[in-house]
């Protein structure tokens, strides 16, 4: 921000539009990183911070951690990350969040949506991380790489499309060596090999 308006200063009409856009550009990046994407929230949870809480696959955060979107209170706007924001937790919540700028607690973030856990202290937040990392590590990885894109897709393509191509994708992992793998391995009361 502090480059953005020395930019500006010198005269650079678009500094602000371009360091803003340059964050959308990271955040819609990170949404779309085909691994799964776990987020440790902690202390403030305020603007990009909370846009990066609703585009994770995870997210698990203290009881202490405080949520918000303060920007309106400071005279700009969550430009990048309300679309964000509409999309995790839907547009009565959203709207209301931006449009007050009030400040919550982990409890309340995963009532909304924002957050799938909370712990209480560092070594049970640690603990749910590691239970999260033990969960991922049981799936194949090209699976949840499909699998995170399809539910991506949902609500951005027609749903005739959308489960056409699932139906190829399923098809596709039925006769890859993931599946194929992970089938046998269930045969055989054993656990597949991503996740030994």
């Amino acid at each position: 921000m502090a480059g953005a308006r020395q930019q500006a200063a010198s005269g650079d009409g678009d500094a602000f539009q371009k360091l803003n856009r340059r964050f959308g550009e990271m955040i819609t990046a990170a949404n779309h990183q085909p691994q799964v994407l776990i987020t440790v929230l902690e202390g403030a949870v305020l603007g990009g911070g909370f846009g990066l809480a609703c585009i994770s696959d995870v997210a698990l955060a203290h009881t202490g951690a405080t949520f918000g979107l303060p920007e309106t209170g400071l005279g700009v706007i969550p430009a990048q990350i309300a679309p964000f924001v509409v999309e995790r937790i839907g547009l009565t919540q959203a709207r209301r969040l931006a449009l007050t700028g009030i400040r919550f607690q982990g409890e309340e973030a995963r009532r909304l949506g924002i957050v799938h856990e909370v712990a209480t202290d560092a070594d049970a937040l640690e603990a749910l991380l590691e239970d999260t990392l033990k969960a991922v590590r049981k799936c194949a990885p090209h699976a949840n790489r499909v699998t995170k894109q399809l539910v991506l897709d949902v609500g951005h393509q027609p749903m005739e499309a959308l489960l056409d191509q699932a139906a190829k994708d399923f098809a596709a992992a039925v006769n890859s060596e993931e599946g194929q793998e992970g089938t046998m391995a269930f045969v055989q009361k054993r656990p597949a090999k991503w996740n030994q």
